[in-house]
């Protein structure tokens, strides 16, 4: 365990260390030597090695070059030869979709950008490593390297000893343990993003449209955009939908699906009454369609344990999103969808258009993890630590920040905010970038017009540290923006 920690705050140093030296190189005149080992040591605080995979990084990028005996230089920028690629304006045509309100300029949406190495960064939506299970992970991936998976393909739907836990896995949280999805019904992903596009094209179709909560998780608008399909929105929020709102949407609309987080939604964290979830399948029954119930959050409860909606579907309206990437590692993109039905071949020809199949590798590890006794052990640490985040960043913001309204869930990675009438968040946001914090805008979230101004504040990410500085950042930026 120490040399893991160890392991992590070094490959951690390093990174921070790289990022320093890459602005020192972009302001310094080409040619120019960069601090000896000794005085990056000194300076940074860090050690030799950290020093050396940090100058390991920049060699590899081109930014730096190493002279035995006289120490490390910039390098000139690389030329890069100008050419005229006009032509593709007519070949392409017309845009096949648009990226979200805020991405345009930016070769990564905003919520996969790196910030910088002193930010606190309150926008990532993806878990800091101590709360994964890392070194499960490590070990996992190298015993499936040792073994078969290494040098064969996996089946299409994926392999059939994960697809069987997940169908476990989903029964285990329903009522009584049982529900009407086995094996065959599972199908494993290439990550619930490529599963979004392939759902979304399977049931609705390029020219076709889906329900959606508003505001919802912006990865869905793109995969929306992706594939072809127009959002009807649902106007939503921490209770959820209005049931009678989704029926008059699917009546006016016909649309073939609604899409929805019903547990602890991205990026407001709701949470669906029972009532709601009772009401919401009996519209999908009555109007023969779809909920495709995305839990992305299956693993972030904190003060709740939601039943699926998929527990109360017998006749296959429901197809159900599970994504492991954010809980198990990033560098694990495997998720599942589990769907009854034509509609199950139609997602598992989209996938195999896709993708062909998901490493199985990366499916072996991902089953070893989520079968041994220690996952258990650590989705319990996790919830507590969750739980702790969460309250401790609430109670910054007010303190420091009380003119925030905030929604705080019982489950997710997420507090929901909203800024005080008449401030924009992205003035807002702007400020806080300024003083050394990023956050989410919430107009991001939002498939058609926002109901007001919000910021997404995440608390997984972050060091709980940094919480009071964020809180204090941000109530300086409400204050003056």
């Amino acid at each position: 365990m120490v040399t893991l920690l160890l392991s992590l705050m070094n490959e951690s140093s390093s990174s921070r260390l790289a990022s320093i030296l890459r602005r020192w190189t972009s302001q310094a005149p080409p040619g120019s030597r960069l601090p000896s080992t000794r005085e990056l040591v000194r300076t940074h605080s860090v050690s030799a090695a950290t020093v050396h995979a940090a100058l390991a990084r920049l060699s590899a990028e081109g930014l730096v070059e190493t002279r035995p005996g006289d120490g490390t230089f910039s390098r000139p920028p690389r030329e890069v030869v100008t050419s005229d690629v006009s032509w593709q304006t007519a070949a392409l045509g017309p845009l096949p979709f648009a990226a979200p309100p805020g991405d345009q300029d930016h070769d990564e949406p905003f919520a996969l950008q790196e910030p910088g190495a002193e930010a606190i960064d309150l926008a990532d939506g993806y878990p800091s490593a101590e709360l994964l299970p890392l070194r499960a992970v490590r070990a996992a991936l190298a015993r499936a390297a040792r073994g078969e998976h290494a040098t064969r393909r996996a089946p299409s739907a994926g392999l059939p000893e994960l697809r069987a836990w997940i169908a476990a896995d989903l029964a285990s949280r329903a009522p009584g343990g049982a529900i009407s999805v086995g094996p065959r019904n599972a199908i494993v992903l290439p990550g619930s993003q490529a599963g979004l596009v392939a759902v979304f094209r399977a049931v609705a179709g390029p020219g076709g449209s889906l329900l959606v909560e508003s505001p919802s998780y912006w990865g869905a608008r793109l995969a929306a955009a992706q594939g072809g399909v127009t959002l009807v929105p649902v106007a939503s929020g921490p209770q959820g939908p209005d049931p009678e709102e989704v029926g008059r949407a699917l009546r006016s609309s016909g649309a073939a699906a609604f899409y929805a987080q019903p547990s602890f939604a991205n990026p407001h964290g709701g949470l669906w009454p029972h009532h709601t979830r009772t009401r919401v399948l009996e519209l999908m029954r009555e109007h023969g369609t779809f909920l495709i119930e995305d839990e992305w959050a299956a693993d972030f409860a904190i003060d709740a344990d939601p039943v699926p909606v998929a527990a109360g579907d017998t006749d296959g309206h429901v197809i159900g999103l599970r994504s492991f990437t954010k809980s198990v590692s990033p560098a694990l993109r495997v998720a599942s969808v589990t769907a009854r039905g034509p509609v199950r071949e139609r997602i598992l020809a989209e996938v195999r258009a896709q993708a062909m199949y998901v490493s199985p590798l990366l499916q072996a590890a991902l089953l070893e993890v989520v079968t041994q006794p220690a996952w258990g052990t650590h989705r319990r640490s996790l919830r507590r630590a969750l739980g702790e985040r969460r309250d401790l960043l609430a109670a910054s913001l007010a303190a420091q920040a009380p003119s925030l309204s905030v929604h705080v869930p019982s489950g997710g990675l997420h507090l929901w905010a909203r800024l005080p009438q008449g401030l924009r968040e992205e003035e807002v946001a702007a400020a806080c970038a300024r003083r050394g914090l990023r956050v989410f805008t919430g107009r991001r979230a939002f498939p058609a017009e926002a109901t007001g101004n919000h910021l997404r504040l995440g608390f997984a990410a972050a060091r709980p540290a940094d919480f009071s500085s964020a809180a204090a950042i941000l109530g300086e930026a409400l204050a003056r923006p």
